[in-house]
């Protein structure tokens, strides 16, 4: 053997040996506290998932993850906070489907939401049920939207305030019924549904957590899951699409975002602490109870989602002349 093969032997050895004695880069990690900022009060979707997964994140992630609530301008305020944080991956949206409509109907705003957010993951879905008060002449949906073409504008329903989840999805199923309702909105998914449950509005979209036990109690009827899948709590209840309307599937979402400019190894991470949440048995327990479903789905599919989800948002809100008052 030649001393320049003996040579190069020697090097190949002592290179391979301070390779193995490397240690394995580190995985990337939050430099301190991370917010989960919810642009909605406590007590809604948005706000009772960002408080599910805020635990498992300051385990997986190895830093503390404190919920923050920054409401007002129908979600604009906390949004707009993210957008202009740093993408250091400590300061995190956890927002609602209202991230697909709210381009839409508020103008002028100091950000863009197509452009200043990095969607890391879309984490649950929240049913709605289509329900109306137990001695209703509206057996059915058939029977409701047969009402509504009878009569024009007649058929009142309730939501928990413009642009928001329940309005979305009644006014999707009036546009692909083509028909005429009458929008009743609430400061709430409360008071929304007190008024169905008074007679003051015919029918409304509700949560499955708030409405499932007064349908099992008799209080409320059933008529239609707003989702692609019937629920648990009540499998006997058919889904809108079922119903003659192939591909409606509107509910109540979360999504979990980071400010444009993101590095790719703390979005991943980030992802992977989402899934580690969903993963929680105390989480799915309490998703469960809720009626909820999660998700987790991967940064790519949730930014197609949100292209396509966008892109319907943008014509309903034209076609329905959805506006934020």
């Amino acid at each position: 053997m030649t001393q320049h093969a003996i040579t190069l032997g020697r090097r190949a050895l002592f290179a391979g040996a301070a390779l193995a004695a490397a240690p394995a880069r580190a995985q990337w990690a939050p430099p301190r506290q991370v917010r989960l900022v919810v642009p909605f009060t406590p007590g809604g979707g948005a706000d009772t998932t960002a408080r599910l997964f805020a635990p498992s994140f300051t385990n997986f992630l190895g830093q503390p993850a404190v919920v923050e609530n920054r409401p007002g301008g129908g979600g604009t305020i906390g949004a707009q906070e993210v957008a202009r944080a740093a993408p250091d991956g400590t300061t995190l949206l956890v927002d609602a489907a209202n991230q697909a409509v709210a381009p839409f109907i508020f103008r002028n705003l100091a950000f863009d939401y197509a452009t200043a957010f990095v969607p890391i993951s879309r984490v649950t879905v929240y049913p709605l049920i289509l329900v109306v008060k137990a001695d209703s002449k509206l057996a059915s949906l058939e029977a409701l939207l047969a009402q509504a073409r009878a009569a024009p504008g007649r058929l009142s329903y309730s939501s928990s305030g413009n642009a928001i989840s329940n309005h979305i999805a009644t006014a999707l199923l009036a546009s692909r019924a083509k028909v005429e309702l009458t929008h009743a909105p609430y400061r709430g998914g409360g008071p929304a549904l007190q008024a169905v449950l008074s007679g003051d509005v015919d029918f409304g979209f509700a949560t499955v957590a708030s409405s499932a036990a007064l349908v099992q109690q008799g209080q409320l009827r059933a008529l239609a899951v707003s989702t692609a899948q019937r629920v648990a709590t009540l499998p006997d209840v058919p889904t809108v699409a079922e119903l003659g309307f192939p591909g409606y599937d509107q509910a109540e979402w979360n999504g979990v975002y980071g400010p444009a400019g993101l590095p790719a190894e703390a979005v991943a991470r980030i992802h992977a602490a989402c899934l580690a949440a969903l993963a929680d048995p105390a989480v799915q327990q309490r998703l469960a109870t809720l009626g909820a479903i999660g998700l987790g789905t991967d940064p790519a599919h949730f930014a197609a989602f949100l292209k396509t989800e966008r892109a319907s948002m943008e014509t309903l809100v034209r076609d329905a002349k959805i506006t934020a008052d």
